[in-house]
């Protein structure tokens, strides 16, 4: 197993390893000092992993209570939000209670924002059962809900008290899931890490999990450790993610996260190249490591659609909006463009 401390707002613990989800309970236990959790989870992770999971809270004393929702990014919005809040005040959840999320990144978003704003603020958990989740998404206290005009739109930064990164839930994962997650895997190495990219051309999917993850969530631990509320370097971060998002929200999420930020990761590579901001080679190789783990990396939403959701991406401040590019592998920067010339960059 591996342990990783993030040092932010509230310090703790990201626990690495195999078989942790069955010993939950014992990890959890110090930080649910009244014995009562909520467990969120969706309609897939909880036919395969609650049983187990209250099983070991049970075993510590800790009764569980559970909320399901439909999986998927549908389920991230508003009125899933406002039940999930009903549902902790139905079962008087206390502060010192503790909210758990068993899922992915839609459940770990919504759960965790729940948390921050349930009696202002209660105990949280993270437990991740997708890659994606596990190597960005559930570190960092990033909480939100979608709403109509976007992505993440309304939530709030809140640190959880704990991560378990159960890596043999891997193991269910359809292939695409995977693959998603494996599209922040390879934002991680074009921003901060030459050798992980080439360790990621060289073997593909079959990546040494535990090795691999334990080096994003040490690469996101340095940034939020800079800037945890996002004012400076953490903006490195959005790698692919402004213009993804557009995808998203434009499929009306019918392309997944990953698949967007890998389109978005290859067009901001090849568009900077265009512009001088990189060399040819390296938006080649940006675009050839996508392709490495079968991702796409292009779309048919059509310019002006693209560009219109982007204007409504919450990293727009008034007229600006901010970019990251690569300059070369393994080193990056974030650029603040006008919105009328981020449409000349992009060529709409």
């Amino acid at each position: 197993m591996t342990e990783i401390r993030v040092s932010a707002s509230r310090d703790y613990s990201v626990l690495i390893g195999s078989g942790l989800l069955k010993n939950a309970g014992e990890y959890i236990k110090d930080f649910c000092k009244n014995n009562v959790a909520a467990v969120i989870t969706d309609d897939v992770v909880d036919g395969l992993y609650y049983e187990s999971l209250e099983r070991s809270l049970n075993e510590k004393g800790i009764t569980a209570v559970k909320f399901v929702m439909k999986n998927g990014e549908g389920s991230k919005n508003a009125e899933n939000f406002i039940a999930i809040l009903n549902f902790l005040a139905e079962n008087r959840l206390t502060r010192s209670d503790l909210v758990i999320a068993l899922g992915g990144g839609v459940v770990g978003d919504i759960a965790g924002f729940a948390a921050a704003t349930y009696l202002r603020g209660t105990g949280f958990v993270q437990i991740p059962t997708t890659l994606l989740a596990m190597v960005d998404s559930s570190v960092g206290g990033k909480t939100a809900i979608d709403l109509e005009m976007g992505k993440n739109l309304a939530g709030a930064f809140y640190q959880p008290s704990l991560v378990l990164c159960d890596y043999d839930a891997l193991n269910t994962l359809p292939e695409k899931i995977f693959a998603d997650g494996c599209a922040e895997v390879i934002k991680y190495a074009v921003l901060k890490d030459r050798g992980l990219f080439d360790y990621l051309m060289e073997t593909g999917t079959e990546f040494d999990r535990e090795k691999v993850i334990a080096e994003c969530v040490a690469i996101k631990r340095d940034i939020v450790g800079e800037d945890e509320f996002e004012k400076g370097s953490r903006r490195l971060l959005n790698l692919g993610h402004t213009l993804g998002h557009a995808v998203e929200l434009c499929s009306e999420y019918s392309v997944s996260h990953g698949s967007a930020v890998a389109v978005g990761m290859a067009e901001i590579a090849r568009r900077s190249a265009v512009n001088g901001l990189c060399s040819e080679e390296c938006a080649k190789e940006v675009c050839g490591v996508i392709e490495r783990f079968l991702l796409p990396v292009d779309t048919d939403i059509n310019g002006e659609e693209l560009y219109g959701a982007m204007l409504s991406d919450k990293k727009r401040s008034g007229e600006k909006i901010s970019l990251v590019i690569p300059r070369e592998v393994g080193r990056c920067e974030v650029r603040s463009f006008d919105v009328e010339k981020m449409k000349e960059f992009f060529g709409f």
